[in-house]
C-alpha cells in the first residue's frame, strides 16, 4: 500500500476544496431533531441534543457531490474532452451526472450494478450521464468497468478509493458542520468506502481535536470493522443477506483505511432490522425521507444510545435517494 501520509491528503486540500465548490454546492441545513434526546425523545439520551446533517438537500440528493464536483473542478480542458466516467452503487454516479450538466462535460458515463435501484438510475440519467448496468453488485461493476474505462481512455472519477480530491470535497462537511453549530462533541457518520468519514474527521479533528466520531456500517456488509479488527485491507468485501444500505456496500478505501482508525472512535454495526427502523422512524416522526445508508447513522442512536453518548450530537443523513417502492414497503411494516 501507498504512504498516505499529509504529503497526500491533509486538511489544507479540504480548505482549497470548500472554496472551490461553494458557488456550485449546497451548505445544508443542520436540523435539531425533534424525538431524537429530551424528555419527550423517543430514542437517544434524554440530557442529550441530536442534530440532523442533511446531506439529502443538495440537488442530487446525496453527499457525492462535494467530491464529485470538487475533482471534476480539476480537470484541463483536454480531459474534460476526452470524457468522464465512474462505477456507482448510484449516488456518486447521480452527483457525477449532475456535476457534469453544470461543467458542460457532454461526455459522460456512470457504470452501475446491474442491482442498482430504479430511483437512483432514473437520476443518473435525469442529469445526463449515460448509464451502464455491469455486474451483480459493486465489486463486480467494478471490476468491468474499469476495463470499459482504460480500453476508451476516458478520465475516472473516484468513488471513495483514494483521490485526495474526492475526500477533501466530502470532508466540507466537516467545515460547515462545526461552522453551524460550534457545540457539537460527537458526530455519528455512515461508512461505506470510508471517504465520506475520513474527510469529516480530518476537517473537524483539526478545528476541535476532542470531537469524538462513530463510523456506523450495516451487518450485511461490515468491511471497515472488519478491516480495523483484523487489520486486513479488505479492497472488496462481500455482502450477506439483504440489505437496504446498497450505499454502504462493497470494499473500503485505501486512503480511509490508512488514515481512518486514529480519527474515530469506533465502526458501530447495525441490523438491517434497525435501519429499517431507523428509515420509518425517519420518515413518519422526523418528516424527513433519507436512504438506508443515510439512516443506519440514526439506527446506531436508537439501539446504542448510551455508548455514543455526547451532548451535542450530529448524524451525518447523507442520501436521500430510496426507491420509492422500497420506502412504501418500510414504512407499511409494523
Amino acid at each position: 500500500m501507498k504512504n498516505y501520509d499529509e504529503s497526500w491528503f491533509s486538511f489544507r486540500d479540504i480548505e482549497a476544496a470548500y472554496k472551490a465548490i461553494s458557488p456550485y454546492v449546497r451548505e445544508t441545513p443542520l436540523e435539531e431533531a425533534f424525538y431524537l434526546g429530551g424528555k419527550s425523545g423517543l430514542y437517544g439520551l434524554p440530557e442529550s441534543r441530536y442534530f440532523y446533517k442533511l446531506e439529502s438537500f443538495q440537488r442530487a440528493k446525496s453527499f457525492k457531490i462535494r467530491g464529485a464536483m470538487n475533482k471534476m473542478l480539476s480537470l484541463s480542458p483536454e480531459e474534460r474532452e476526452k470524457g468522464i466516467a465512474t462505477i456507482s452503487s448510484g449516488n456518486h454516479g447521480s452527483s457525477v451526472s449532475y456535476a457534469a450538466s453544470l461543467l458542460g462535460i457532454k461526455n459522460a458515463v456512470v457504470i452501475v450494478p446491474k442491482t442498482a435501484p430504479k430511483s437512483k438510475v432514473e437520476r443518473i440519467k435525469y442529469f445526463g450521464a449515460e448509464v451502464l448496468q455491469l455486474g451483480n453488485n459493486y465489486d463486480e461493476a467494478h471490476a468491468e468497468g474499469m476495463k470499459y474505462i482504460e480500453e476508451r481512455g476516458m478520465v475516472y472519477i473516484d468513488a471513495y478509493y483514494d483521490d485526495p480530491r474526492i475526500y477533501a470535497g466530502q470532508g466540507t462537511i466537516g467545515i460547515e458542520l462545526l461552522k453551524e453549530n460550534p457545540d457539537i462533541d460527537t458526530i455519528v457518520c455512515p461508512i461505506g468506502g470510508g471517504g465520506l468519514i475520513t474527510g469529516i474527521a480530518m476537517a473537524v479533528k483539526a478545528f476541535k481535536p476532542e470531537i469524538r466520531i462513530f463510523g456506523v456500517q450495516t451487518e450485511a456488509c461490515p468491511a471497515m470493522a472488519a478491516s480495523f479488527r483484523e487489520n486486513v485491507f479488505y479492497e472488496e468485501y462481500p455482502v450477506t443477506g439483504d440489505t437496504v444500505c446498497d450505499a454502504l456496500v462493497g470494499g473500503v478505501g485505501a486512503l480511509s483505511y490508512a488514515r481512518l482508525r486514529p480519527l474515530i472512535e469506533e465502526v458501530l454495526v447495525v441490523s438491517e432490522a434497525a435501519i429499517r427502523r431507523a428509515v420509518a422512524f425517519m420518515a413518519k416522526e422526523e418528516k424527513f425521507i433519507v436512504e438506508g445508508g443515510s439512516a443506519a447513522a440514526a439506527a446506531a442512536v436508537m439501539e446504542m444510545p448510551e455508548k455514543i453518548g455526547g451532548k451535542n450530537i450530529a448524524l451525518i443523513l447523507s442520501g436521500g435517494n430510496i426507491d420509492g417502492e422500497l420506502l412504501s414497503g418500510i414504512l407499511n411494516e409494523d
